[in-house]
């Protein structure tokens, strides 16, 4: 169920600090008095709040299937458990805005991709740079080529207002000739890359990251070149705000240190790496085309079902793109490509109906996850339970057996995902109660329906909300 931002801060937050009120009285007693304030981290703990401001974005924060999801929110997250107040994020259009939050003293810092630029240095300070990523130039397949910044020259190109890639582009053109750029106020760059896509601009600059999100919804934007400078990524806090900057050093120490950060950052660059030119292609088209009838259809099942309709809208696109009329050399059909036993033991009597098909492929869905152990948490309980959904539950209990086995963790998707292709050698199957299957095929079944499901929450998708990439 989609719920308002302020609600999932309060959920998934610590309790409030008990002395929240008389803190805040404090510090208004101290300002009102002349009196110098405490310093910023004493003001966080006495008020018991950590205001964080950040973008809505792939790149930073976005509404998950299970709540709030991005990089930038779990490390803003795991910083407000470091220092035990609530955390309470509020989202801005661009990295502009969100320094400006902060120099305003609106927010205690930023955590929004916010790149390291001359710009935004002599407005707040920054903490230690978490990631370095590669700038590219952009064009589309069929635009203008460009093998260097020469070749720029009299051509468009845009960039976003107060960035790094301003700055790259800024640098290149001090040693170009003829190179003109626009750098464009209040939009993000994933906006100009969709103006790229629509060739109503020749060429961009884009950071790796960008892109590998980017090129799902617009594939056909390639990269000309690279340029020489990289992007610095770091928190922004305000200016002589030395005890929460040293708090801020301490925290991502910590988490370099255990390789936290490394593998939190891992996921979510992972995510965004696998592309196929043309299944984004088809997947972006069917978005535009194919969703928009079938979607009150997911909503209405998942509301029954108790799950995100982008979930089962995610299996839906895996199994038949969208095509109620869909059916296999095997026999199975519909949207949900049920096998007839399946229809007709979650009650549908025409799997070429749609709403019959999405809400049986629903019902299944959710017979099966809660076939699975209580104590499996999210969101490792879902991947198993799609995995159940393309092989079979017992099969997958026998991945987990087999799992179990070799001592590893039978509730973890990352420790069964690499027991299930097992099943199809004999020396492993034979030790199981249901014998062979094709364990590979739920492996990639997960990870497919994973894409999808990720690039539709990047989409949004909450109650009345239309998809469109943030």
């Amino acid at each position: 169920m989609h719920r308002s931002l302020a609600r999932l801060h309060r959920q998934l937050a610590p309790p409030r600090h008990p002395f929240r009120l008389a803190g805040i009285l404090l510090v208004a007693a101290l300002v009102g008095t002349c009196s110098q304030p405490p310093p910023l981290l004493q003001q966080i703990q006495e008020t018991g709040e950590l205001r964080v401001v950040t973008r809505n974005s792939p790149t930073a924060y976005y509404e998950g299937r299970l709540g709030p999801e991005g990089p930038e929110y779990e490390l803003a997250a795991g910083f407000a458990r470091q220092l035990g107040v609530p955390l309470a994020m509020t989202v801005v259009p661009t990295q502009a805005a969100a320094v400006e939050e902060v120099r305003r003293n609106r927010a205690h810092l930023a955590a929004a991709g916010l790149a390291v630029i001359d710009d935004f240095r002599r407005k707040v300070d920054f903490g230690p740079v978490y990631q370095k990523v590669q700038l590219h130039v952009v064009r589309h397949r069929d635009g203008p080529t460009a093998r260097d910044a020469a070749g720029l020259s009299g051509h468009v190109v845009e960039v976003p207002a107060e960035s790094a890639h301003a700055q790259a582009l800024s640098r290149l053109a001090a040693s170009t000739a003829g190179l003109e750029w626009r750098a464009v106020t209040s939009v993000s760059q994933l906006d100009i890359m969709a103006r790229l896509s629509g060739r109503l601009i020749d060429f961009t600059v884009a950071d790796s990251w960008e892109y590998s999100l980017g090129r799902h919804f617009h594939p056909e934007l390639v990269i000309a070149f690279d340029t020489p400078q990289t992007e610095e990524l770091a928190w922004a806090v305000q200016r002589g705000a030395g005890d929460l900057l040293a708090e801020v050093r301490r925290y991502f120490d910590g988490l370099r240190s255990t390789g936290r950060l490394d593998k939190l950052l891992a996921r979510y660059y992972n995510a965004s790496d696998s592309f196929d030119f043309v299944d984004s292609l088809s997947f972006v088209r069917h978005v535009e085309v194919r969703l928009p009838p079938l979607r009150p259809l997911f909503e209405q099942a998942a509301t029954a079902a108790n799950v995100d309709w982008r979930l089962l809208a995610a299996i839906g696109y895996q199994e038949s793109k969208w095509d109620a009329a869909a059916v296999s050399s095997t026999g199975v059909r519909g949207v949900m490509m049920l096998t007839e036993e399946t229809a007709e033991r979650v009650g549908v009597d025409d799997r070429k109906d749609a709403a019959d098909s999405i809400q049986g492929g629903a019902r299944y869905f959710a017979e099966i996850e809660s076939k699975l152990p209580a104590r499996i948490p999210e969101p490792d309980r879902t991947w198993l339970a799609l995995a159940a959904y393309n092989v079979g539950f017992g099969h997958l209990e026998d991945a987990r057996i087999l799992t179990q086995r070799a001592g590893r963790d039978p509730d973890r998707w990352d420790e069964v995902r690499e027991h299930l292709p097992l099943l199809a050698q004999e020396r492993y199957f034979s030790q199981t109660r249901r014998g062979y299957a094709r364990g590979w095929e739920a492996v990639h079944f997960v990870a497919n329906v994973r894409s999808y499901l990720r690039l539709l929450e990047w989409m949004g998708g909450g109650p009345g909300e239309a998809l469109r990439l943030r």
